[in-house]
């Protein structure tokens, strides 16, 4: 399993954090947003979804990664 934090911009609200973490567990991953820090904590298997697909799926749904 490797863990990843990545700076996510747009996120404001409820809705951000559920689109965020849907996204991400689409690709059989686990995300958790910290609004506050504009952050999103993920965990991920290599085998399984690669991090360029996680970054993809995130700005997918209007976030910029930074």
């Amino acid at each position: 399993m490797s863990n990843v934090t990545l700076k996510v911009q747009g996120m404001s609200c409820g809705h951000c954090v559920n689109s965020v973490e849907t996204a991400v567990k689409n690709l059989g991953a686990t995300a958790t947003v910290d609004l506050a820090k504009g952050s999103v904590a993920i965990e991920y298997d290599d085998s399984k979804a690669s991090l360029a697909a996680i970054k993809e799926a995130i700005e997918d749904q209007g976030y910029d990664i930074v």
